[in-house]
């Protein structure tokens, strides 16, 4: 049982570019980079829908936090460290640190 390549991002961006530019007939490229033409196609559409994302404002807006969960997060940080300092307190005479 085969399973399917995962290809990385930068790998599909190399590949799609290289299908908009030209230079290499789609089956060209498919053979030298190992993958289906329809791959690249896929690829190639995708890279021209998403392209205008990049230019959009507000694209680098900062997560939204939600509040209570950031409150509950940091209760529980400061319940660990006190118990990993309690721990590493009464365990000093058996590790002799």
């Amino acid at each position: 049982m085969s399973k399917r390549k995962q290809h990385h991002p930068e790998f599909k961006v190399k590949v799609a570019l290289g299908a908009l530019k030209g230079e290499e007939e789609v089956s060209e490229l498919a053979s030298r980079a190992g993958v289906h033409p329809t791959m690249i196609h896929q690829w190639k559409r995708a890279l021209l829908e998403g392209a205008s994302g990049v230019f959009e404002c507000g694209v680098w807006k900062a997560p939204e936090v939600d509040e209570g969960r950031a409150e509950d997060l940091h209760a529980k940080i400061g319940e660990l460290a006190v118990a990993n300092d309690f721990l590493s307190r009464k365990l000093k005479p058996w590790t002799g640190k």
